[in-house]
């Protein structure tokens, strides 16, 4: 079997027929979890540029950060076409005029093919849904919701500030409008084991999600975790510990569902833990080798959990 997953070039390349890239831009926006609506300290792992590049910090458009990554990644893997890529916080956590000007200079840069649009299940609304789907009439639009477990006192722990109800609420109003959906989950959670991560995978199967996004959860200086973790009371997943985890997640996944990323990219100088989690390539072989070994792939379960959800 060549593919034991369905990963994201391969769904871009059977849509466009050609190298397909995400550019990552950063749009200068907010997240009610730390501008005191919901919280202030935000998620618990989560950095103080909300996983973004500072871009919009250093006065740079969304023109001119589209411009520089797609010179960027045309010379690096000869792409084509370009997804606008809008990742820092929540980027539909805005007015609806604000968002509006966003988007429509994101899709009006040449060879932007769609927008990739990171944000909560609790920063959609009728609104910004409308919106999203005029444009998915001519353009490819994913919403990406952060959901990172399915379990409410995950949710809790990790301050969050939704439960898994919110984010099935979203997912549900944004079906049948053309949009496609991904959620980002988090593998390692504190007080989290196997059997519950899992039930994330079935939980998310069951709603019959277009995409996932897999990450480690690794400890970012500055933050709570960080503090979680000094003070003896976290232990960060080992490197085969967490390859494994992502196979078994694979195994109960529609054989459909697009595999957007299994692993993250922590930025090595704000990086406290697991020492390993930089070594991106050497996860990746290492999850293909336990597939392969396993005899296994993407979907390998799923038709059992399916029966039972009839």
């Amino acid at each position: 079997m060549k593919n034991r997953y369905y990963d994201l070039n391969s769904y871009f390349r059977n849509m466009f027929g050609c190298r397909v890239q995400k550019i990552t831009v950063d749009a200068g926006l907010n997240c009610p979890n730390r501008d005191g609506t919901i919280s202030t300290g935000g998620c618990i792992y989560c950095n103080a540029q909300g996983s973004g590049t500072g871009a919009h910090g250093k006065g740079l458009s969304i023109t001119q950060q589209l411009i520089a990554g797609k010179a960027a990644l045309s010379k690096r893997y000869k792409a084509e076409k370009f997804i606008a890529y809008f990742q820092s916080y929540s980027n539909t956590y805005a007015p609806y005029e604000k968002l509006k000007s966003l988007y429509d200079e994101a899709l009006s840069v040449e060879n932007i093919a769609g927008l990739s649009i990171g944000t909560r299940p609790d920063c959609v609304n009728e609104n910004i849904l409308k919106l999203l789907e005029s444009y998915a009439k001519d353009s490819l639009i994913w919403v990406e919701y952060g959901l990172q477990s399915a379990n409410n006192e995950t949710l809790l722990r990790i301050n969050r500030g939704h439960d898994f109800d919110c984010f099935k609420k979203a997912v549900n109003s944004t079906k049948g409008r053309g949009i496609k959906i991904c959620a980002h989950v988090i593998l390692g959670l504190p007080g989290e084991d196997k059997s519950q991560m899992l039930n994330t995978a079935k939980a998310l199967a069951e709603l019959k999600i277009d995409g996932i996004k897999l990450h480690l959860l690794y400890v970012v200086k500055g933050t709570e975790m960080e503090a979680i973790y000094l003070s003896g009371n976290y232990r960060c997943l080992e490197q085969d510990e967490y390859a494994q985890l992502v196979c078994d997640f694979l195994e109960l996944l529609p054989k459909d569902t697009v595999i957007q990323r299994l692993t993250g990219d922590p930025h090595r100088n704000e990086l406290v833990a697991p020492l390993w989690s930089p070594e991106k390539a050497n996860t990746l072989i290492l999850i293909k080798n336990i597939l392969e070994n396993r005899d296994s792939w993407q979907g390998k379960y799923y038709r059992l959990l399916a029966k039972k959800y009839g």
